[in-house]
């Protein structure tokens, strides 16, 4: 398929309101993917790679911002680019106001425009995110400014989202569940299951297509290729012991959630985020290669440890962004496993065994270092547990339904975390100011979003205290790649670092688009486990507001 079609077509489903509309757009636009329907099923989202692969474009703004003006002319600069995006609001609508020319030349002599292609689209993007080492900015540069140097108007407004993962049309995961279902006649719920054992939008529509039902019923989780994660929301006691009559109560660790892979060889660890942390957490996958006695996926938490003594969850935190010099921090930060969950043992997939059954079956592969399970419906007996969870110093309890299989990816009644403590909000960065003095060079004060159900993100405070000067260095590090735009002291920043946040009191405040404000914020921390994707809705806003 060529590039313009697909722009053509993404343009129509972003002009479209009604979700049956923009399935049935989907739908056709994957029915007509012939060669390209694996790309296409990401590209539609967003995505250029599959969700369960790490691998990233590593492109800033400021990348594509170059990439654009060296297109558009030897007198754009990327800071006419970036003065653009702040009129216009929206990269897409800033690629596409330029007259990339590069080919204008060529037309002229007959020779005309060679079309760009959807797979050349894909390729040409796999080298750049495999581009590393000395010069290899201006390379990744030089690749995008191929890319926009071929494009039409239509097409470089969908390449330059799609580069930098902002698609915004409309279209999300479950869209595109419906539309592969719709398109080649097979069960929702079956396409739904092969999303949870793949995590490959694209794999998943080529067997949907090409296999049809029976396809998708035989694809398996795959030792080394990480699914989400189970999640769970907050309840109570009550909640739990209401609709169960029996909960398994766990510990709940103040630590990092990772999934790891076992093939009775190599261990890898992957985040939260589906990002690989072997090389940061080497004792991790030197306990499992010890102590799991058959390949496995296995679910659980790394805690930083002191002495018997859990450590903050920063300094787990601390370990995962650790690149160089991980000896040195391994010395520093220990850290241990506490696995809950078994995913996969010895070939069988367990997604559909109950939680009682899993867990046993962790222990029986697992040799230490997995999480106690207590099946009771006896309140005091819950309570006596959190408290003992309380004095080793942990957050609190998990409350889980015995029965419960493993859903990735779900965020149902089926877990219920409960934390006696002060609730904390974890909150997606989309703007912040440069400080002032002797923090001139350092981003000071960030502005704070959460995101809501069509994807979009509303503000609803800044923060500013409970940051040291160190910390300061290394935030402002970790968020001047993602500068979108800036005017004076004040910059807007692409959302995709979440902050955890405490705070005294939501009020209801014109002040912030989501109505809300946060009194007396303060920083808690980065959450590099965590996606925008992953950080609080403002339905939640809501309810800890009108709870208060």
């Amino acid at each position: 398929m060529e590039f313009a079609e697909f722009a053509e077509r993404a343009g129509d489903i972003e002009g479209l309101s009604a979700d049956t509309d923009i399935i049935k757009a989907v739908t056709d636009l994957l029915a007509s993917a012939n060669d390209d329907l694996e790309v296409l099923a990401r590209f539609v989202q967003g995505r250029v790679f599959p969700a369960w692969d790490s691998t990233t474009l590593d492109i800033g703004p400021n990348y594509c911002y170059a990439a654009i003006a060296r297109a558009a002319g030897q007198n754009v600069s990327a800071d006419d680019v970036e003065n653009r995006l702040a009129e216009m609001g929206d990269i897409g609508e800033v690629a596409g106001s330029y007259d990339f020319g590069g080919q204008q030349g060529l037309a002229a002599f007959g020779a005309g425009r060679e079309e760009l292609t959807v797979a050349e689209v894909a390729n040409e993007l796999e080298t750049l995110a495999g581009v590393e080492g000395t010069g290899s900015q201006d390379t990744k540069i030089d690749i995008l400014f191929g890319l926009f140097n071929r494009t039409s108007t239509q097409e470089a407004r969908y390449l330059a989202r799609l580069v930098l993962s902002e698609m915004r049309i409309g279209v999300g995961e479950g869209t595109v569940r419906d539309a592969i279902a719709g398109a080649f006649d097979v069960p929702v719920e079956a396409a739904e299951r092969a999303l949870q054992v793949s995590n490959d939008y694209g794999r998943v529509a080529r067997v949907a297509r090409d296999e049809g039902h029976s396809g998708l019923a035989d694809l398996q989780l795959e030792v080394g290729r990480p699914v989400q994660a189970m999640l769970a929301q907050a309840g109570t006691v009550t909640d739990a012991l209401y609709d169960w009559e029996e909960a398994g109560i766990e510990w709940k660790f103040d630590g990092a959630r990772v999934q790891i892979h076992y093939d009775g060889e190599e261990v890898s660890v992957f985040s939260r985020n589906m990002e690989d942390v072997t090389a940061a957490l080497p004792e991790i996958a030197e306990y499992t290669r010890e102590n799991l006695s058959v390949p496995a996926i296995v679910d659980g938490e790394v805690v930083a440890m002191d002495d018997g003594e859990p450590l903050p969850f920063q300094e787990i935190l601390r370990r995962f962004r650790r690149k160089h010099d991980v000896a040195r921090a391994r010395e520093q930060v220990a850290v241990e496993l506490r696995a809950f969950d078994c995913l996969h043992a010895d070939g069988e997939d367990l997604l559909t065994v109950p939680l009682t059954e899993r867990h046993d079956r962790l222990r029986a592969i697992l040799s230490g270092g997995v999480s106690a399970l207590t099946v009771t419906g006896d309140a005091d007996e819950i309570a006596e547990i959190e408290a003992n969870a309380l004095d080793a110093g942990h957050e609190g309890i998990m409350l889980k339904n015995p029965e419960s299989t493993y859903s990735p990816g779900r965020r149902g009644k089926n877990w219920l975390k409960r934390k006696p403590d002060v609730e904390t909000l974890d909150l997606v960065v989309t703007g912040a100011e440069w400080g002032e003095g002797r923090r001139a060079s350092f981003l000071g004060t960030f502005l704070l979003s959460a995101r809501t159900e069509d994807g979009e993100f509303e503000t609803l405070g800044k923060v500013a205290t409970g940051i040291t000067d160190e910390e300061l260095a290394e935030l402002t590090e970790l968020l001047e790649p993602h500068i979108a735009a800036q005017d004076g002291q004040t910059v807007d920043i692409s959302p995709r670092i979440v902050f955890e946040v405490g705070y005294e009191e939501i009020q209801q405040s014109p002040t912030y688009s989501s109505g809300y404000a946060l009194r007396f914020p303060r920083f808690l921390g980065v959450r590099d486990d965590k996606s925008p994707e992953d950080a609080d809705s403002l339905a939640r806003v809501e309810r800890l507001a009108e709870s208060q």
